[in-house]
């Protein structure tokens, strides 16, 4: 296991729900942005939301495609990031990874995400 380590993917029907964890050790948590990316095969890995560094209040960014269907929280007292995931459809279907940045403020951009990314964990989600 490394720095960021992602749980709970797995097998979903469409309209259905899953829970992403996204938990870090070894950095100092609170200074970090936590962004979520996903990869489906054949094609580039792309952003589904960010846990701004600013957490605190409750900042979140997410990208288009997700809006209204995925929420993004955390618990800084278990140096965890939650993707909570609702109504998935087929097009959900991809590797899911969380990324950390420190001291930025937030972002989309997977390729300012460069201290710590995790392995990913698989979301496929059958029609």
């Amino acid at each position: 296991e490394g720095p960021l380590v992602e749980s709970g993917g797995g097998l979903v029907q469409a309209g259905g729900s899953l829970r992403l964890s996204c938990a870090a050790s070894g950095f100092t948590f609170d200074r970090y942005s936590i962004g979520w990316f996903r990869q489906a095969p054949g094609k580039e890995r792309v952003p589904v939301g960010v846990s701004c560094i600013t957490r605190s209040d409750g900042s979140t960014l997410y990208a288009d495609s997700v809006k209204g269907r995925f929420t993004i929280s955390s618990d800084n007292a278990k140096n965890t990031v939650y993707l909570q995931m609702n109504d998935l459809k087929p097009e959900d279907t991809a590797v899911y990874y969380c990324a950390a940045e420190i001291d930025m403020a937030c972002s989309l951009s997977y390729f300012l995400f460069t201290d710590y990314r995790g392995r990913g964990t698989q979301v496929t989600v059958s029609s």
